[in-house]
């Protein structure tokens, strides 16, 4: 188990490291093209709506009540398949007609619904453009945003359709212990970004447009790239409605709540986009930017470490296997803390030369920096709750339990709400990211706190001792990054390519500093094997 596991979680994280570096030069371009003025915001906007639904039809909530049901019975496929002559993977292939075709039917009417209403999405969150288009007209700034905010959207929101599919097909082979063709698929979605943003603009109004289609190409191409593996695989089905059948009886039961527990952090971000509306422009660019830059470490360890855990929490469940099932949650612990307390130490010294590194060009400006690493400082405070969450949280759906993880979500999205009001009138957007990140910290306490009280899981003694050895390196690495490091002003006196060599040094000292110390006290790969 342990090998697998390890194995597993390498490839996706292998995959996932060329998603990241491709989504960091998608970042890079967007940056140059449009930097964080008018445009950015209302493209960054149009983006950011079908992806919350994503989050709900899609690898959030739909993955998180699908994988454990298709797990279930994919387990009784391979046992029948060894004791009888039935036709292997019979029950698995019905499953997956039945909610392809469900889920088919009621994606196609949201995304349908969404191109149509694209100024009722505006309105509901994006309020201050709305309110200065009601007040002042179509030519006010907010009302310039309003408007192309409406026509991008009615481009951006098919991309749900086709990510939807592609989140189902992926799910289905990961299940079936098939992670790279899932892990790589976003490569598709930057290139087709990239490349629509580079050579595109010409062939468009301006670069949001160009930028719109390439979501739009890019869901597309996502979609079709997986059709063969799925064949491969003897799982692509014809789809069909089937409202009241068990399996998707038993899907729906797990996602209506999921609906609202998986996407907390989703919700917490459109709100603050709504109130980001209201501040300055560029408030909504600057903090995208700071959330892209705190994904990479995030996309890259904790999400890529989440997508191996659930399938294998969801077997271990089947099979009742309490024991195998707690230390693979204790693994996923482990493995997430040996490169997230590091990724923060780094990130937290080094936020402003790599945003300097990273965007500095173009429309980016050296305000545009300042005001990024103000909201980065802010989310990665709680880089590690956020990294937790996504390990914690399959800990309840493998168990089929949606229930407990939605009423903490609650908790935190009107603690989020309440830390957005109290925040944002005195540190604007950063005051947002600020909030952003108690509630995902909160978050995580509460989902611990329900898997200890379920004894499920807790942090045992060794953990703890473990963890601490982590962060006391890390922050050994943090003082050595920081001897190496300049003040704000000199690197800005730089070059670019000093900047780049100054950074290298950094990053190079600090990686090997911190695994020298973690070495000196003790920790060796024989930590993060499950023990049987």
């Amino acid at each position: 188990m342990s090998k697998k596991l390890i194995k597993s979680g390498l490839i996706v994280s292998a995959m996932t490291l060329i998603s990241r570096v491709l989504g960091l030069v998608r970042d890079i371009v967007i940056a140059n093209v449009m930097g964080a003025g008018v445009m950015a915001d209302v493209f960054l906007f149009a983006n950011k709506i079908p992806n919350f639904f994503r989050r709900l039809f899609a690898e959030g909530a739909f993955a998180q009540a699908f994988v454990p049901v298709l797990s279930e019975y994919h387990t009784k496929d391979e046992a029948n398949a060894q004791n009888s002559e039935e036709a292997p993977l019979e029950e698995t292939r019905r499953l997956i007609a039945q909610v392809s075709g469900t889920l088919g039917v009621i994606i196609t009417v949201v995304t349908l619904f969404g191109m149509l209403a694209s100024p009722l999405f505006v309105i509901l969150f994006g309020g201050g453009w709305f309110v200065d288009w009601f007040n002042n007209g179509p030519d006010s700034a907010g009302g310039e945003k309003f408007e192309l905010a409406a026509s991008l959207l009615k481009i951006t929101f098919p991309y749900l359709w086709f990510i939807s599919f592609t989140a189902l097909a992926g799910a289905i082979l990961n299940t079936m212990g098939r992670f790279a063709v899932a892990a790589f698929t976003p490569v598709l979605l930057n290139i087709a970004i990239i490349l629509m943003a580079l050579y595109g603009a010409k062939y468009t109004q301006s670069p949001a447009y160009a930028l719109a289609w390439g979501v739009f190409f890019g869901g597309l191409i996502q979609f079709l790239f997986q059709i063969p593996f799925l064949y491969k695989a003897n799982v692509l089905v014809k789809p069909c409605w089937s409202w009241h059948s068990n399996g998707v009886t038993k899907v729906r039961k797990l996602i209506i709540p999921a609906l609202f527990g998986v996407s907390v952090t989703q919700i917490n971000l459109l709100l603050d986009t709504l109130i980001a509306s209201f501040l300055i422009t560029g408030s909504i660019s600057w903090l995208y930017y700071a959330d892209r830059l705190l994904e990479f470490p995030l996309g890259l360890f904790g999400i890529g470490i989440a997508t191996v855990v659930l399938p294998s929490l969801s077997k271990l469940h089947s099979k009742n296997d309490p024991k195998q099932f707690t230390a693979t949650l204790d693994w996923g612990i482990k493995v997430i803390s040996l490169f997230g307390w590091p990724a923060l130490a780094g990130l937290m010294v080094l936020a402003q030369p790599i945003i300097m590194v990273l965007f500095m060009r173009g429309e980016f400006t050296q305000t545009d920096v300042l005001q990024v690493s103000m909201a980065l400082f802010a989310y990665l405070s709680g880089l590690l709750s956020f990294m937790f969450i996504k390990v914690l949280a399959p800990g309840y759906y493998a168990r089929q339990d949606t229930k407990t993880p939605v009423k903490i979500g609650i908790k935190a999205m009107v603690a989020n709400m309440a830390f957005n009001l109290m925040l944002a009138p005195f540190f604007g957007y950063v005051g947002l990211a600020i909030a952003t990140t108690m509630s995902a910290t909160l978050n995580a306490w509460l989902l611990y706190r329900g898997l200890k009280q379920a004894q499920v899981y807790h942090l045992s003694r060794n953990t703890k001792i473990f963890i601490g050895k982590l962060i006391l390196a890390a922050s050994v690495m943090a003082l050595v990054v920081y001897q190496l490091s300049y003040d704000f002003d000199t690197w800005l006196s730089l070059s670019f390519f000093e900047q780049v060599l100054q950074l290298i040094l950094c990053i190079s000292a600090g990686c090997l500093s911190y695994f020298l110390v973690i070495f000196f006290l003790g920790v060796r790969l024989n930590d993060f094997k499950v023990k049987n």
